[in-house]
């Protein structure tokens, strides 16, 4: 697909671009509005290709909860495998649509990889997440930003001490949840471990306060983003942070997300998947 095409839709959903300037944007880039509606389902997330993992996986105990958060009760999603003994604990930190079928799925496979996953919804003081994509994307200007980081701050406290977790808890994010983890590094001391993938970096001046070491995952076709990688990498070099990061060349920004057919990269997803688990059981096995 013409990289144009995708940056577009890069901008429409982080600007963001109105949708009907989106549109006529990307008429004008393949010739016609019948041709610019035909392209958009391959864009835009499909939630029925969610579940690698299904729901009702034998092997998982699943379920809703709450727990406490600055803001009051928070949503969230939890998995872990069946019968297990105490966990190393991480959270899942969604993109910029909420917590939908596509986080879950991903929360369902961090378990099945001997986790205790949480996916909380940080749409909760809102409300939670609603159905309709782009009404929840609108809802992230809503947000207050300290609160939002308290919020994920709480569920690190609420891991430490879960009855089936080991006392370790680490993170990791996808696009706007993957700048919430760099954010809940430099404001959590407890949190063990951090993996963001393509998420904007937190500010150089705050780096000397993470604890956590770092693995970092961006696309290369990921202008936007990866405009930030080099303050930032300097800042954690000066720092002396332990920290990897990945450049994967020809992947875009969402590159994980499966559910996504035009940005999906299989390759990089598989690649950045197995490094990531490997990283949390470096830093979070006892």
């Amino acid at each position: 697909m013409d990289q144009r095409i995708i940056d577009l839709y890069d901008e429409y959903t982080h600007a963001p671009l109105d949708r009907r300037v989106f549109l006529e944007r990307l008429s004008k880039l393949t010739g016609s509005a019948a041709a610019a509606l035909a392209l958009v389902p391959l864009l835009e997330a499909n939630q029925a290709r969610a579940a690698i993992v299904a729901p009702e996986d034998a092997r998982l105990e699943t379920g809703r909860i709450t727990y406490p958060g600055a803001t009051g009760e928070i949503k969230a999603y939890l998995a872990r495998p069946k019968g297990s003994a105490k966990l190393p604990a991480v959270i899942v930190i969604h993109e910029n649509r909420g917590l939908n079928a596509h986080i879950e799925d991903v929360t369902r496979r961090m378990a099945l990889e001997g986790f205790l996953a949480l996916a909380p919804d940080m749409l909760s003081p809102l409300g939670g997440t609603p159905a309709n994509e782009d009404a929840a994307r609108e809802m992230f200007g809503k947000l207050d930003a300290g609160q939002t980081v308290q919020n994920l701050v709480r569920a690190v406290t609420f891991l430490e001490k879960h009855a089936h977790g080991n006392g370790k808890v680490g993170a990791v994010g996808f696009c706007w949840g993957g700048g919430m983890v760099g954010e809940l590094a430099v404001n959590s001391p407890d949190l063990d471990a951090g993996v963001v993938y393509y998420g904007r970096q937190p500010r150089a001046a705050d780096v000397p306060k993470i604890k956590a070491p770092l693995l970092l995952h961006y696309g290369g076709l990921d202008t936007r983003v990866n405009a930030g990688i080099p303050a930032f990498e300097e800042a954690l070099k000066q720092a002396n942070k332990k920290y990897t990061l990945h450049v994967y060349e020809g992947a875009n920004h969402a590159f994980n997300n499966d559910t996504s057919e035009a940005r999906y990269h299989k390759q990089t997803a598989e690649q950045a998947w197995g490094r990531t688990v490997a990283f949390f059981k470096e830093h979070l096995k006892n």
